[in-house]
């Protein structure tokens, strides 16, 4: 039987691209972890999914999930738009251009991939205790960020 993880995620950018830091928060059981870091130059939407993929990478075995992000972006890239951009062989493509932050996508989809994954979307800097401890990590990654940035 698989473990289920309760996983919740967020992203912070101060300055769009700028410093930035990711947020992860999972339970399982009467368990949690919480796991955060940055970058110094980066986007919003970058630092979204680096909170999903260090929140999926960091389970040891294939597990049960259900992960929360408040990144309509990030929900509806791997539900709904990655499976359109996946060709036969394998690749991500898209009809009429680039895909956006593809480094991220593939590693993204690999990571998910190992686990059976539920993707939820919650309302950001609402009353979701999950959301709002995922988004304090992703802050606390940011002024990491910031800090290197300026030494």
């Amino acid at each position: 039987m698989n473990t289920k993880v309760i996983i919740y995620t967020d992203g912070a950018c101060k300055g769009n691209p700028g410093p930035g830091g990711w947020g992860v928060l999972l339970q399982w059981g009467d368990k949690q972890k919480e796991l955060f870091g940055g970058e110094v130059h980066t986007t919003n939407n970058r630092m979204e999914m680096m909170a999903a993929i260090m929140a999926l990478e960091s389970l040891k075995r294939n597990c049960d999930v259900v992960l929360h992000t408040d990144s309509k972006y990030v929900k509806m890239g791997l539900t709904e738009w990655l499976p359109k951009w996946r060709q036969a062989d394998g690749e991500l493509r898209r009809r009429g251009g680039e895909i956006k932050n593809k480094d991220l996508w593939e590693r993204l989809a690999a990571a998910a991939a190992r686990h059976n994954v539920e993707w939820q979307w919650v309302k950001g800097h609402a009353d979701n205790a999950g959301n709002i401890c995922a988004d304090k990590l992703a802050n606390c990654g940011a002024k990491q960020a910031i800090k290197q940035e300026t030494t």
